[in-house]
């Protein structure tokens, strides 16, 4: 056991820290945080741990705070956090892409029988089928079984908003971009588990509806804490009080925005199956599939409490659950352990250790081609300089990352990658 008593990390608040192997449990004014780090906490992670701290002093809190060992500074609250909240929702806690999240597919294919030029071929076969960074369909696109808001409200407390739900003004944008990629950190790979089958791993959710939604109800939630002079640590954790029509619209559409995501998966899934029995010539076979959410607000009990819990860029850790690493290096699929100490939850992936700004600075072409080698990958560029913000060392060590959640999540496939598509 290591005890560090009153140490202080960049000026932002003193902490009374406990570190007992990977667990970190730090004293605030009001309710703790618990962290689960592959490492002691250092001066990069001085924003999160501020914004760790807002949480844990914000009024609707219960019980602590947590951060799993993927966590880092994002807007608001931390990627990687999970807050459990009565009385009331944070849309930024949820994040602008709602419903984001993986799905991974274990197909009959042996990867023995892919060489990298066929894989080369896929990737190339993969691009005509899914739009990527800020590219869309050029038709509308099917919802499937997916109505409008409207359609799907049946609260006879309060009545649909005077200007209608976000989602529906949205809708004809939404249509053309459903089965899209998006950039950033989203991606689709093709990946095999140490056993030699062929995995596909694709990471995107609601797209431009999400950010919309998000968008209009923190804007509502910050007009509803100025008009009650409502003091919160940070604003951006502004928040709909239970018992509001606006509090009920928002998780009806952020409902919505996670079965957009679902949509959004699925069509991208079998556009590269497509592109698989088009390169291979073999119809592709479902051996097993995963599909999880890490940007959402969902009602649960815990510690003998209904509540509701906020998981921004983190998993419910109740049967399968998918993990990936960062580009290049492996991924996880894993069996959770219904952790009761962090709500249920585990990592949704390996997590930035750099800013992209600098990994884009700190890490060179050379490196950059380097580290992966091993992958059909396409390097892509921004504004004229290489972009390198999602190569590996980018992002912290996937095993290490493991290990520090080894009582949340129990890996059952190691996954590595074959083939990359970004945006």
């Amino acid at each position: 056991l290591l005890k560090v008593s009153n140490f202080t990390l960049s000026g932002a608040f003193r902490l009374r820290t406990h570190h007992v192997l990977t667990k970190i449990v730090i004293g605030t004014e009001r309710l703790p945080i618990k962290l689960w780090s592959p490492s002691p906490i250092e001066e990069g992670d001085s924003k999160a741990l501020a914004q760790f701290r807002d949480l844990a002093n914000h009024p609707l809190a219960f019980k602590h705070v947590c951060g799993m060992p993927d966590f880092h500074g994002g807007y608001g609250m931390p990627i990687g956090g999970v807050l459990a909240t009565i009385g009331g929702v944070i849309p930024n806690a949820v994040g602008v892409d709602i419903g984001c999240g993986m799905i991974a597919v274990k197909t009959q294919m042996r990867a023995d029988r892919i060489r990298r030029d066929k894989l080369e071929k896929l990737r190339l076969a993969i691009h005509e089928r899914v739009p990527v960074g800020f590219s869309r369909h050029d038709k509308t696109q099917s919802f499937g079984n997916l109505a409008k808001p409207e359609e799907t409200w049946d609260n006879q407390d309060f009545s649909v908003p005077a200007q209608g739900f976000v989602a529906t003004r949205e809708w004809n944008n939404a249509a053309t971009q459903l089965g899209t990629l998006g950039g950033g950190n989203h991606f689709i790979e093709i990946q095999k588990d140490e056993e030699g089958f062929v995995w596909i791993m694709l990471h995107s959710g609601s797209r431009n509806v999400g950010l919309k939604v998000c968008e209009h109800y923190h804007g509502l939630a910050t007009e509803f804490m100025e008009r009650y002079n409502v003091t919160l640590p940070d604003t951006e954790l502004s928040f709909l009080a239970e018992g509001l029509p606006q509090y009920e619209h928002y998780l009806h559409e952020m409902r919505w925005c996670m079965s957009y995501a679902e949509r959004n998966r699925e069509l991208m899934l079998q556009a590269v199956y497509a592109a698989l029995e088009e390169v291979r010539g073999v119809e592709i076979e479902e051996v097993l599939k995963v599909d999880t959410h890490h940007n959402f607000a969902q009602m649960e009990n815990h510690f003998g409490k209904d509540v509701l819990v906020h998981r921004k860029g983190a998993v419910r850790a109740t049967g399968l659950v998918t993990i990936p690493g960062s580009m290049g290096t492996a991924s996880f699929i894993g069996r959770g352990l219904d952790p009761e100490e962090s709500f249920n939850t585990c990592s949704h992936g390996a997590g930035r250790q750099m800013s992209r700004s600098q990994a884009n600075k700190r890490i060179s072409p050379q490196e950059a081609r380097e580290s992966m080698k091993h992958v059909v990958f396409e390097f892509s560029s921004k504004r004229g300089k290489p972009d390198h913000e999602e190569m590996p060392r980018a992002y912290k060590d996937i095993d290490a990352v493991m290990e520090a959640q080894a009582d949340l999540v129990e890996p059952l496939y190691r996954l590595v990658p074959l083939a990359v598509v970004k945006g």
